[in-house]
């Protein structure tokens, strides 16, 4: 092609939006390097200056509410929702399961592929009757509503100095963790439950259904990084497989077991 020639860009697979899958790619590699710091600083013991509140807990929230927004988002692109669902709880078995065997961190009990399925499920049940519904003040409001309920797995509502605790009776129980009501025996090395998370995927919905209806999702349909696409449309295999490898590569690198 001349130099003075203008590009052309490519369109996506069809039923595919290059520009999300490109985001889901970049959040891929911040997830990477989020848990490679956390492996050396708390696994192998690798001080690690940089990597501490409020740095940390802006990361971790980063890499997280993205995943879940955008989760909410491809809603409006699946076939079947449950099935979906069920999927991630399916995988989210497993990775207790084999989180337990291991030992190398707490189980992951409730972790973000779990709050993933179970907010799918929610999304389906609530879809029979038009909810979320599209749009902006909706997506908004349910952004809104996710943030006041951050502090609901350590007993408030609300933000800030301003705090309502909530009845302990609800975390009196070890039978209502996955919903956000976690007691005080619970422990898990990745914890997403309904509440609030589950807000953070409807509001990614909402807003999915409010842009089907726009053009920019033609815009969103044309490929922009096909290695950051590519990875994006397998972000979940690579969720899978990171830790493990970024394990044995500090154990290599350390000379040190975690």
């Amino acid at each position: 092609m001349p130099s003075g020639a203008p590009r052309r860009t490519s369109p996506a697979r069809p039923g595919r939006l290059a520009g999300v899958d490109a985001l889901k790619g970049l959040t891929v590699i911040s997830m990477a390097l989020f848990h490679w710091c956390y492996d050396l600083s708390h696994l192998f013991g690798v001080p690690l200056a940089f990597f501490r509140p409020p740095l940390l807990d802006v990361w971790r929230a980063s890499i997280s509410w993205t995943f879940l927004f955008v989760a909410g988002w491809m809603c409006s692109y699946s076939r079947s929702l449950p099935r979906r669902g069920a999927r991630y709880l399916l995988v989210a078995l497993g990775i207790y399961a084999a989180t337990s065997a291991v030992g190398v961190d707490a189980p992951i009990s409730f972790g973000i592929i779990f709050c993933m399925g179970a907010s799918t499920l929610l999304a389906a049940l609530l879809g029979r009757y038009g909810l979320p519904r599209g749009g902006r003040a909706t997506t908004l409001s349910l952004v809104a509503l996710f943030v006041l309920s951050l502090n609901v797995p350590a007993g408030f509502l609300g933000v800030g100095p301003v705090l309502m605790r909530l009845p302990q009776g609800l975390y009196a129980t070890p039978w209502l963790a996955w919903l956000g009501f976690p007691d005080a025996l619970f422990c898990s090395g990745d914890y997403y439950p309904l509440l609030p998370y589950g807000l953070m995927y409807l509001a990614g919905a909402s807003f999915g259904r409010g842009l089907s209806a726009t053009s920019a999702t033609a815009a969103l349909g044309r490929s922009v990084c096909r290695p950051l696409e590519w990875l994006g449309r397998h972000s979940l295999v690579a969720y899978l497989v990171h830790q493990p490898l970024l394990l044995a590569l500090g154990a290599v690198l350390t000379g040190k077991v975690p």
